[in-house]
């Protein structure tokens, strides 16, 4: 299983109305939610939140991953949102978020889980990913960029 194989057009934006980290992840379960993915959307936010406030998920190169275990979904879920204001998400590198990926699995799941968190940090090792994002005009532009670094 393969980031791009997660994600459709539905699960994708490219204009996130959050200004915090919270709503950031509310907006992106929402997505999911939308698209009849999760099974219990106050227990996935649960889950998400307490994932957050153990450690934050901002990385760095504008990237953000809020990811969580959940017995709120049956398999591994995606959503991706871009924020071009950025969103201040306690990254490593002290940078706000532009490009934030949200992760639910079912708890008793983990090779999937970390074979997705691992896709989508070594995407961001490419100096390149970034600008393409943000230069992103359509969620099937999103697509093709992480397709094309897979």
């Amino acid at each position: 299983m393969d980031t791009v194989d997660l994600l459709d057009e539905s699960l994708i934006t490219l204009s996130l109305k959050a200004t915090d980290k919270y709503q950031a992840i509310e907006e992106l379960l929402d997505l999911l939610v939308k698209a009849g993915k999760v099974k219990d959307r106050e227990l996935a936010l649960k889950d998400l939140i307490e994932r957050e406030q153990y450690l934050s998920t901002g990385l760095e190169n504008g990237l953000a991953v809020p990811h969580a275990k959940t017995d709120a979904v049956d398999t591994v879920l995606l959503a991706f949102g871009l924020s071009r204001q950025g969103i201040e998400f306690e990254s490593v590198d002290g940078k706000p978020a532009h490009f934030i990926f949200l992760v639910l699995s079912p708890r008793e799941t983990s090779g999937p889980h970390i074979r997705i968190l691992a896709q989508i940090t070594r995407m961001f090792k490419d100096p390149d990913v970034p600008q393409q994002m943000m230069n992103a005009k359509s969620p099937s532009d999103i697509i093709e960029i992480i397709r094309s670094h897979q």
